[in-house]
């Protein structure tokens, strides 16, 4: 009894190309939109916004160029209003605004 099974040739996939993150500029860019909306939030906007940027440094290098960039602005400026909403949160904790107990949204309306 002899079997006349040919067995089929494997198909071999190319390996994807090596140093294209396109999906890291992608992640950038939609951290910095994102963080335009959490920098309200400093416990929100300060990791989000380095993690945008982190990602928008890495994306520089994928053939997405322009939105790496794109996320690396937008995470800088959401960094910067994230910080300056800090210092103002612990301004007006310091000056006595945020006790806790007391607080009038009547102190902040002309």
């Amino acid at each position: 009894m002899t079997s006349d099974y040919t067995p089929q040739p494997e198909v071999v996939y190319p390996p994807p190309p090596a140093g294209n993150k396109q999906g890291v500029a992608i992640a950038a860019l939609v951290l910095g939109i994102l963080n335009l909306a959490a920098w309200c939030l400093p416990i929100c906007g300060f990791p989000m916004s380095v993690a945008g940027i982190i990602t928008g440094i890495i994306g520089l290098k994928s053939s997405s160029r322009g939105m790496a960039i794109a996320g690396l602005v937008l995470s800088a400026i959401g960094l910067i209003l994230s910080a300056f909403n800090a210092l103002v949160g612990v301004f007006l904790f310091t000056q006595g605004v945020f006790d806790g107990q007391n607080f009038n949204f009547q102190n902040f309306l002309p």
